[in-house]
């Protein structure tokens, strides 16, 4: 396995191993065949000093990442969803297929036209992003030894799934931008959503969680106890649940139990490292 820059010497010097014959010639003379049980992969960093010869002996493809597109992210994801998914609710899988088709191209090109981003993104992680809230939520049904899936428990889930792409999708496209952005997402995106969706509309939709078991939108400050002060606290301990604080300690614990990894941006000062180590 072969990673890294690609180097025109080694290229060269293997060019008889690259070739149908698959010889390796040393310079003392000796020879090494390399046998039919034997690869060469080449997973390299770029192809700034390859040849088109040495590209195509290596059958290396280099494309853009926005040229790709994100179909096949989609496609791919689709294929490692849950076998529970398929075997107990046929119709699962398409009906995500086509949320995506639905909210997916659309949401990413308003967001890149009409939001400002303070961190860039690229839309291929963007995408990924999204997939990973609903990782997230697809995790408990997936079937091993100690859990065992029931037909009825996919069937009930069905109900919330377009609720919970569209909390995904909020959390993972809409999420990069700043407060007006946010402002402009929320109105461009409840045109598009079904109101069988039935999301409220006083406030934002970042303002709303999805709760499977209730099967209702939750405002964000409703999942939580009412806050009381500990009397015990210093002062510079006490740290008051707000909208910001309750959504990332949510949204980070429910993709580290997954073991997803989450980057928390954000303007010195707004209680990043506080938030985390209180969750923590």
């Amino acid at each position: 396995m072969f990673d890294g820059p690609v180097d025109a010497i080694w290229i060269e010097n293997m060019n008889t191993v690259l070739d149908d014959n698959k010889k390796l010639c040393l310079n003392s003379g000796q020879i090494i065949t390399l046998t039919d049980r034997m690869t060469m992969m080449f997973e390299v960093e770029d192809l700034a000093v390859a040849s088109p010869a040495t590209v195509s002996r290596c059958g290396m493809v280099y494309m853009e990442p926005g040229a790709i597109g994100n179909d096949p992210l989609i496609q791919s994801w689709l294929n490692t969803c849950p076998d529970t998914f398929r075997k107990h609710r046929k119709t699962l899988i398409p009906s995500l297929e086509g949320f995506f088709k639905k909210y997916l191209e659309e949401m990413l090109k308003f967001m890149r036209k009409k939001c400002l981003e303070p961190v860039v993104t690229v839309n291929n992680n963007l995408v990924q992003s999204l997939m990973r809230i609903l990782d997230c939520y697809f995790a408990d049904f997936v079937e091993s030894e100690t859990n065992q899936v029931k037909p009825e428990d996919v069937e009930e889930f069905e109900q919330s799934i377009e609720h919970l792409f569209v909390f995904a999708l909020t959390w993972s496209i809409g999420v990069t931008t700043n407060l007006e952005g946010r402002e402009k997402f929320d109105n461009k995106f409840r045109q598009l959503i079904n109101p069988k969706l039935e999301i409220p509309s006083e406030g934002l939709i970042y303002d709303y969680l999805w709760d499977l078991k209730k099967k209702e939108w939750v405002i964000w400050t409703n999942t939580k106890p009412e806050y009381n002060v500990d009397s015990k606290l210093g002062y510079s301990e006490i740290v008051v649940p707000t909208f910001d604080s309750i959504r990332m300690q949510y949204l980070t614990r429910l993709l580290l139990m997954q073991k997803k990894h989450v980057l928390c941006p954000g303007p010195t000062g707004t209680g990043k490292t506080v938030n985390i180590q209180m969750m923590l």
